[in-house]
């Protein structure tokens, strides 16, 4: 257990070091924000840093710094396997280098400054950068985090409902938060009617509310595969990332391959996924225009199931259509009676009374949203004898095209829809939305606010998402394995010596970026900028003589190029003065470093203009 220390025996022995650690910490607290903390890995993450920050406290000696710096990046680490997304991976960026930073002020002592270990600490990064992409394509990947067994948790976030209460989707629809956005390999979404993305299937009845059947268990242990060959998630046609949500169904158009080994394709056509609910969902839709097959999985008795008594009325009309010979037949004499009925849709169709509800809806009130008329229609059909069901989803959504990337639909909870399904013996699953017979398309749904700048912002931002998780995230075990197959053909099986060798080279690599970027910061940075100078007046021939003085040379140039003589002047009095003039009481030098590289830029800039015809021209 932490011993604590009154914060007067707390001194900041170690400077610039403890600041930093303590900066690190607080980002590394914002970067856990939204961790599930109920399951194993967000668990671990937040009882390391809470260790870490009780660590940090009290550390008084270099060991104990050490030790702080070290429990840092494993908490790092262990955050960055659980958020991977772009906006998460930029601040677990930030809380390495400063991290990192901390410790190289532990190593290097108290004499640098911020700005110089942020850049050390950066170098360090860029480094290790070629070992960690040969790990990154080489070594085998695990399943996500979020699809092992125990990185589970239970949370609650907004999003649809299991169960269908004609009140629900209205409550549920005025909320504008985002649901989730869809990029397509075509770069353009498919027509506005086309846009029914079903989430959840409500096939029992209770005379009130369509409830959702238990989905099948989610296998354990390793995630089972979708039917049909495993294709790189970066190749897929649809590109999705759903929001969090406290259900396991996600959004699809309910046709083609899902891509993913945690996902499970429900006999109803439902799309589960393991994830836990706090965490977003990426996947990818193969042919997203072949047919899936739970269109032709036979409807069971349940799916005709009506309780009896419940909505006498409505069982009554049902019935009634029951004597037309086929089940097309039936569903156009519903869609007449609608029609003909006078209903008017509307967000605010007030509660319907507990008893027969349908009934009142349907032959008094006669006005109401999506849901009504989905649960509605599905009982007329199961009472005209033709199994049916009720499922909700989104419909439309808004197609944004940001300023760098590709398109995406950006889909809100205010899109949650809801619509029927019926079996027709010779198509199968067929969906009808009785909504679009009573409201014209695109008045079905609650308009959204005006757009302002921070939503503006946010898509833009969204966009470059997309990019991040197509190319970074997209590579999954199956592209690996793809990327594998081409790169070693029949030396797979060598797949082990390969990557030590791989290391090897890598290590090399490192090392020797390591030194190249020491040597850059090391020595005299005044002379730095003196020999880089040399090196742009020597591709034009103007070399210093042995033994010839800054002055000297700078006079022999003017004589061939007058044109630079002010900013070649100016460059050799600062370099004298940073050179040579003593430092103030301050201990800054007369002439900044700043100043000295400041100048010897616009000298190249000035340089590179006349070596231009048209300079030369002028000059002439």
């Amino acid at each position: 257990m932490a011993r604590l220390r009154p914060a007067a025996q707390r001194l900041p022995a170690f400077g610039v070091a403890a600041a930093l650690q303590w900066l690190a910490l607080l980002l590394l607290l914002v970067a856990m924000a939204g961790l599930q903390i109920t399951s194993l890995y967000g668990g671990i993450a937040t009882g390391l840093a809470v260790l870490t920050a009780l660590k940090l406290w009290e550390a008084r000696s270099l060991a104990e710094r050490r030790l702080v710096s070290l429990l840092q990046l494993v908490c790092i680490g262990l955050v960055a396997a659980q958020r991977p997304e772009l906006a998460a991976s930029l601040l677990q960026l930030a809380v390495t280098l400063l991290a990192l930073a901390g410790l190289l002020a532990l190593e290097l002592g108290e004499g640098l400054g911020w700005r110089v270990l942020l850049r050390r600490s950066l170098q360090v990064v860029a480094a290790a950068l070629p070992v960690a992409l040969v790990l990154f394509l080489l070594v085998p990947r695990l399943a996500p985090f979020s699809t092992l067994p125990l990185a589970r948790g239970a949370a609650a976030v907004v999003g649809l409902s299991e169960q269908l209460d004609p009140g629900g989707i209205a409550e549920l629809a005025a909320v504008d938060a985002p649901a989730a956005r869809v990029a397509f390999a075509t770069g353009q979404p498919p027509p506005a009617q086309e846009r029914y993305w079903r989430v959840l299937v409500h096939d029992r009845f209770d005379g009130r509310r369509w409830n959702r059947s238990a989905p099948p268990p989610l296998p354990r242990g390793d995630a089972r595969e979708l039917p049909g060959a495993p294709v790189a998630l970066a190749g897929s046609t649809q590109l999705w990332v759903a929001a969090p949500s406290r259900i396991e169904a996600l959004p699809w158009g309910g046709g083609g391959r899902p891509l993913g080994r945690e996902l499970l394709l429900d006999p109803r056509g439902e799309l589960l996924v393991r994830a836990p609910s706090d965490q977003r969902r990426v996947y990818g839709i193969a042919d997203p225009q072949a047919a899936s097959f739970w269109r032709t999985r036979p409807p069971s008795g349940a799916d005709l199931a009506l309780p009896l008594g419940s909505n006498p009325r409505l069982e009554a009309l049902g019935a009634s259509w029951a004597r037309l010979p086929t089940p097309q037949q039936r569903l156009q004499a519903a869609r007449d009676w609608f029609a003909a009925g006078g209903f008017s849709y509307t967000l605010q169709p007030g509660t319907l009374p507990d008893r027969a509800p349908f009934d009142a809806f349907l032959f008094e009130r006669r006005e109401g949203f999506c849901g009504h008329y989905a649960s509605s229609l599905a009982a007329l059909l199961r009472a005209a004898g033709v199994p049916a069901r009720v499922v909700s989803g989104y419909h439309g959504g808004r197609w944004v095209m940001p300023l760098g990337g590709e398109g995406y639909l950006d889909l809100r909870q205010s899109d949650a829809h809801a619509w029927t399904e019926l079996w027709l013996p010779d198509q199968g699953w067929v969906g009808v939305d009785p909504s679009s017979w009573i409201a014209p398309p695109g008045q079905s749904q609650p308009r959204r606010g005006s757009w302002g700048l921070a939503d503006w912002l946010r898509q833009q931002w969204w966009g470059l998402d997309i990019a991040w998780t197509r190319v970074w995230l997209g590579f999954d075990r199956d592209s690996q394995q793809s990327l594998l197959r081409r790169l070693l053909g029949p030396l797979l099986p060598w797949l082990g010596p390969v990557l030590l060798l791989a290391i090897a080279v890598a290590l090399a690599g490192s090392l020797s970026l390591m030194r190249w970027l020491q040597a850059r910061s090391q020595g005299d940075p005044a002379r730095r900028q003196l020999e880089q100078l040399l090196g742009l007046l020597a591709r034009h021939d103007l070399v210093p003589e042995p033994g010839e003085t800054l002055r000297r040379f700078a006079a022999r140039v003017e004589e061939r190029l007058p044109q630079l003589a002010p900013e070649l002047q100016a460059f050799a009095t600062l370099y004298q003065c940073q050179r040579f003039v003593p430092v103030g009481a301050g201990g800054a030098p007369a002439v900044s470093l700043r100043q000295l590289r400041r100048q010897r830029r616009a000298l190249g800039r000035r340089l590179r203009r006349l070596s231009s015809g048209a300079a030369v021209g002028k000059a002439g």
